[in-house]
């Protein structure tokens, strides 16, 4: 029976430090009915029933979708820069580079002058 009691007690911690950090971490605009701070104070004080409140009436429901439009348009257009110019090729690594391995090459058989 203390065994029960005792993971109802972290069960109902868990769900407080959740939604207290769930507050926390909600933009200003995304709380429902009431100010994020008025929120915040609401699931502190309120220990369980704050944080069944804010479950059921403060936070935002369904999924919270990426705004696109704050993305930087290099990041949207594939292949192409932000103004339809190829974007630069990505960087080669020393073992793909044709140059480089010519002059390892030198270096290994003895021909480098420097």
């Amino acid at each position: 029976m203390l065994v029960l009691a005792a993971v109802l007690i972290l069960v109902a911690l868990g769900i407080w430090l959740f939604c207290l950090f769930e507050v926390l971490s909600t933009n200003e605009g995304q709380t429902r009915h009431l100010p994020k701070f008025a929120w915040f104070l609401i699931v502190l004080l309120g220990f369980e029933l704050g944080a069944v409140a804010w479950l059921l009436f403060g936070r935002r429901r369904g999924f919270v979708t990426a705004d696109v439009t704050a993305w930087p348009p290099d990041f949207l257009l594939s292949g192409e820069g932000s103004r339809g110019e190829p974007a630069a090729p990505a960087p080669l690594g020393p073992d793909d580079d044709p140059e480089f391995l010519r002059q390892l090459d030198r270096r290994l058989r003895g021909d480098d002058q420097d």
